[in-house]
């Protein structure tokens, strides 16, 4: 099985099973002699954990990792980074009984149709467990992020029909991890989550949107043809469990809009070219052009539902079956950290390709 490995001058090979012995990630081209920020990759695996509120699956993983390699009293030594975090919850009993059954929406099927055998147990290597792999690379991408003064916040901005229409210019992004559910206005929040508490109670479950801004991004990042920074952005996000559309700008939104409503217009403030307006999201060409970057992501309701339902088996038969195990009513909230680190995985990445061939890096 290929697939597995993202980027390219930063480049990350995730590995594990949700039930398996233990998550890791191997992490090829970080900085050397870089300080390690452990608060940082705490918090972030603390986001992502779950069992972490009563909306969110009541597995319970403490996330503790393990660096094997790479790292030297404290800073990385420019080496392979390996971190592992071992499976400490996992309830493999709760999967016997609908290991032979194709459940629906999830990758049952394709992935027994494709390889001829598969992880049935808590949905094996295709599980959302494998994300805690990408928040903990996301975390050193974040730091060397930081010394260029760059910031990714993300947070939700609709569950089912609820949205949140504000511009991320008029909230306060720092009320998000406020919350429960990771959105910034308080009051939509207290919707979302009542929303959520009942779509829990009913077996059933939600999908949303994360919405993303990234600010202090430099310019230049972005390789033209096939290695656009946009077309990046959208390969990781895409690569997330459950994501079903990407939205850069004005996005879908902008296709009402007439060319000369919709161009920004570049100006000039002191020494520094900007724009009057970012229907671009701060991406023209596959290069970044300083404005912010920013963007939405959609997720579907998450497959596992406690409702009975019908599906085929691996003879083809019809059979009625109850997902049984721990799920989340709404993966959004978990997800807020996860769409970050994909971002900040396909920042670096490109920085790093850019240094290359810049007589100057940034840092």
């Amino acid at each position: 099985m290929t697939g597995n490995i993202f980027g390219k001058a930063f480049a990350i090979t995730s590995f594990g099973e949700s039930h398996g012995v233990a998550m890791g990630v191997v992490i090829d081209g970080c900085l050397p002699n870089l300080l390690v920020d452990f608060d940082l990759i705490k918090n972030d695996l603390a986001r992502r954990k779950p069992g972490q509120s009563a909306i969110t699956t009541a597995r319970n993983e403490p996330e503790e990792f393990e660096i094997l390699s790479g790292v030297f009293e404290g800073r990385t030594l420019g080496t392979p980074i390996s971190i592992i975090i071992r499976n400490a919850d996992a309830n493999s009993n709760d999967y016997e009984s609908i290991k032979e059954i194709y459940r629906p929406s999830h990758a049952d099927y394709t992935y027994q149709e494709k390889y001829g055998i598969r992880d049935y147990r808590g949905g094996g290597r295709q599980s959302a467990r494998e994300t805690v792999s990408r928040v903990l690379a996301g975390s050193f991408a974040k730091m060397i992020l930081s010394k260029l003064g760059v910031k990714i916040q993300a947070y939700v901005s609709q569950v089912h029909e609820l949205e949140l229409k504000t511009s991320y210019l008029d909230l306060d992004l720092d009320q998000t991890e406020k919350n429960l559910v990771r959105c910034p206005d308080p009051e939509m929040a207290k919707k979302m989550i009542a929303l959520i508490a009942q779509a829990k109670a009913e077996g059933d479950t939600l999908g949303g949107v994360i919405s993303c801004v990234i600010k202090n991004v430099p310019v230049g990042l972005g390789e033209p043809v096939f290695d656009k920074l946009n077309a990046d952005l959208a390969k990781a996000m895409f690569s997330i469990n459950a994501v079903k559309g990407f939205d850069l700008g004005s996005g879908f939104g902008g296709l009402k809009l007439k060319g000369s409503e919709h161009n920004d217009v570049f100006s000039k403030v002191g020494s520094k070219i900007v724009t009057k307006t970012n229907n671009s999201g701060g991406i023209q060409g596959g290069i970044s052009n300083g404005e912010d970057i920013y963007f939405r992501v959609g997720f579907k309701p998450v497959a596992s539902i406690s409702i009975a339902q019908e599906s085929l088996d691996m003879s083809h038969e019809l059979v009625k079956f109850t997902t049984e195990g721990r799920h989340d009513p709404c993966v959004l909230p978990r997800a807020v950290p996860i769409v970050e680190a994909m971002a900040a995985l396909v920042l670096v990445d490109h920085y790093l390709r850019y240094c290359s061939v810049k007589v100057e890096p940034f840092i």
